[in-house]
């Protein structure tokens, strides 16, 4: 099993994401002997996993049943352990566009958190490009490490334990990419710049508030980027559903009544006339959007090395 290969068989020792709808998911680690509990009964890894296709509809043992899916950086980020606050697919999505990457770009990355963004990162550069991510915190660089070498990513990512705003990223002039979300990104614009090849090089940096973006931009000045612009995206989501509305009454099937003789004020009448305006009614598909939408996450800001 790998994040960035597909695998048909479910294997001992693979990460699985257990599918029970849309709102409830989680991954399990499929080992021979072991049992995952589920609100439907249990999972017998052994005789319900080793062997399937992913993809695999198991029943459970009370009877109610659940799909085994293969991992997925999208649905690794929706599942993950959370060990730091994580990018979600909205801002991962126009920050793999934004920074122009492909298979075989190189990109630097501080800091490596929860590893939600990475596994986007490693997916998108594969098969022959790298990641090099440092990560400050020691416990949660050992962690990162144990993940991508559980996940069969290990030989497209370096981790390294450092402060990239002392230190560094361990690399000169060979990154296509440099993604900061760290407290002071300013203070690694300058190693950022070292780390990027030549010229052309793009930089990414997250933060949550705009004084940091402030401080940011004019340290991208500072060290000759150009192209800096920051944005902000906000994900509203609409559910679909279908509303019935009244035909409107343009006024024909009144001329049609009062030529017939047609008495509105007849009790029988009136009745009819109800009924009617109740038939004619049609059924539409319209999108109505949530009450409540998820809002700020982040500033991305984006330069360009000249």
């Amino acid at each position: 099993m790998s994040f960035v290969e597909y695998g048909d068989t479910i294997k001992d020792g693979d990460t699985a994401i257990v599918f029970l709808g849309h709102e409830s998911m989680f991954p399990v680690k499929v080992q021979h002997g072991t049992v995952t509990q589920t609100k439907y009964g249990v999972i017998r890894h052994s005789t319900d996993l080793i062997g399937k296709k992913y993809g695999s509809k198991v029943t459970c043992s009370k009877g109610g049943w659940v799909f085994i899916l293969h991992p997925t950086p999208e649905l690794w980020t929706m599942n993950l352990p959370h060990r730091t606050q994580i990018l979600y697919s909205t801002d991962i999505s126009i920050i793999t566009m934004m920074l122009e990457l492909k298979p075989g770009s190189i990109v630097c990355e501080s800091g490596t958190g929860s590893g939600s963004l990475s596994h986007a990162l490693i997916r998108t550069v594969a098969p022959t490009g790298h990641l090099y991510t440092v990560e400050f915190h020691q416990q949660r660089a050992e962690k990162a490490r144990e993940e991508f070498r559980e996940h069969g990513v290990e030989h497209l990512v370096t981790v390294t334990n450092q402060d990239v705003c002392k230190n560094g990223f361990g690399v000169s002039n060979i990154a296509d990419a440099v993604f900061l979300d760290i407290p002071s990104p300013w203070e690694a614009i300058g190693h950022a710049k070292s780390a990027l090849k030549a010229e052309g090089g793009r930089i990414c940096s997250f933060s949550p508030c705009i004084e940091q973006v402030q401080r940011t931009c004019l340290a991208m000045e500072e060290y000759g980027f150009t192209e800096i612009n920051t944005l902000e995206i906000l994900l509203r989501v609409y559910n679909v559903r279908t509303i019935s509305l009244q035909i409107p009454d343009l006024g024909k099937a009144a001329e049609d009544n009062s030529s017939a003789g047609f008495d509105s004020s007849n009790p029988s009448n009136q009745g009819s006339l109800c009924a009617n305006l109740q038939q004619g009614t049609a059924q539409f598909k319209s999108g109505v959007p949530l009450r409540e939408m998820v809002g700020h996450t982040g500033y991305l800001t984006f330069a360009t090395k000249s």
